[in-house]
């Protein structure tokens, strides 16, 4: 058994996709996101779209760096978090604009005080505010809040989302031999974020936090970890919290880099590129660079030509020990969405992202095969899923 599943979690949700293979697929079975009839306004022209997620175990890291530092900032980004788990799943349907949201904050109210609770609310707020500017319009409907100690350790945040597009808006999931692949990466600093992003995005935060950081941790706060875990598997790391990285930014800091959205890029994309040329859009959650898998059956994805591994993931690995071959199937690595399509509309995409200082570029390509295939050839070798 690898280290993330001994801690508890699994980066492929095994048990989630028994579980559901059997449901029905809704109008596209082989989109990002499940297509509903639209039973809102019963026009068959159009269809429903309903999306749940939530910030993940990033939650009780965000815990200890706020009760070590007093930042409250770090709410902010767990909200960033969150709702964009969210919102660029959706976005790579199709759906990226008049959204409605609600959120469900699930709390121990006898070591998260009210003052996180208003944190979290005026963050999502804040958040819908910033996307304005870019034509991104979102609805927040209110949510729910409850005190649930016995069941939550520290803090659970998830979001709710509902759209309602043109089917002949959709964008469903069919990749074809010949298709190029284009990596939007995810760390850096876009021209819409205020400080350097790490890449590290919202999954594989449990065994990030557990690896990185040093043992410290698990006295003073037992709270933040499932006391199931094997000891030598808490906090096995070598860092504190709040010891400098790079750029000026502590390990804690680095490691709660909000999730980046691309949001602002894709409505760009959508607004100026033949959107009958894109035949897919994954964004690599979980799963990590091996999520395209769920989407494709004859056809052999070879990814030979990523970004230079970002110092988050460089370190996760060196302080866990952990093959390369386990890191991309749980991390994005280096770049958290991906556009199937032609040469042309890769140029046209790659320029859109640039120009809003995100690094972009041609990363793999596709080839018909009598199975389904992904090789990574990387910096840190070939592998082969």
């Amino acid at each position: 058994m690898d280290k993330y599943s001994s801690r508890g979690v699994s980066s492929k949700k095994e048990d989630v996709h028994e579980a559901i293979k059997n449901l029905d697929k809704g109008l596209f079975p082989n989109a990002f996101c499940k297509i509903l009839p639209d039973i809102v306004g019963g026009d068959s022209s159009f269809c429903n779209i309903m999306h749940s997620d939530t910030a993940g175990s990033k939650t009780s890291l965000a815990y200890i760096y706020w009760k070590e530092t007093g930042d409250d900032s770090v709410w902010k980004g767990i909200i960033q978090d969150s709702l964009v788990m969210n919102l660029d799943d959706l976005a790579c349907v199709g759906a990226i604009n008049d959204l409605v949201i609600s959120s469900t904050i699930g709390r121990n109210k006898s070591i998260i005080p009210g003052s996180v609770i208003k944190s979290l609310i005026q963050g999502t707020q804040l958040f819908i505010d910033n996307l304005k500017p870019f034509g991104l319009n979102i609805y927040l409907a209110g949510g729910e809040t409850a005190d649930v100690g016995d069941i939550v350790r520290t803090l659970d945040v998830g979001f709710t989302i509902f759209s309602r597009i043109k089917k002949d808006k959709v964008i469903d999931v069919k990749i074809n031999d010949g298709d190029v692949i284009v990596g939007l990466s995810s760390f850096g600093l876009a021209s819409y974020e205020k400080e350097y992003n790490s890449g590290i995005g919202s999954n594989g935060l449990t065994s990030a936090r557990h690896d990185i950081f040093a043992n410290y941790l698990a006295d003073k706060y037992p709270e933040s970890f499932n006391p199931q875990i094997p000891k030598e598997l808490v906090y096995s790391g070598s860092n504190k919290l709040t010891d400098l990285f790079i750029k000026d930014l502590s390990f804690g800091k680095m490691a709660l880099s909000p999730t980046r959205t691309y949001l602002p890029v894709m409505k760009s994309i959508f607004s100026n590129c033949d959107k009958s040329k894109i035949n897919g859009i994954i964004h690599c959650t979980g799963g990590g660079q091996t999520k395209v898998l769920h989407f494709i059956n004859n056809m052999h994805i070879i990814k030979d030509n990523l970004f230079e591994t970002p110092d988050i993931f460089s370190l996760i690995a060196k302080e866990s020990k952990t093959s390369f071959s386990e890191m991309y199937s749980v991390f994005n690595m280096g770049h958290r969405m991906e556009f199937y399509t032609d040469n042309n509309t890769a140029v046209e995409i790659i320029q859109i992202a640039k120009s809003f200082n995100i690094d972009a570029k041609i990363i793999g390509r596709c080839v018909s095969s009598i199975e389904k295939k992904l090789t990574i050839k990387s910096q840190h070798g070939e592998f082969v899923y």
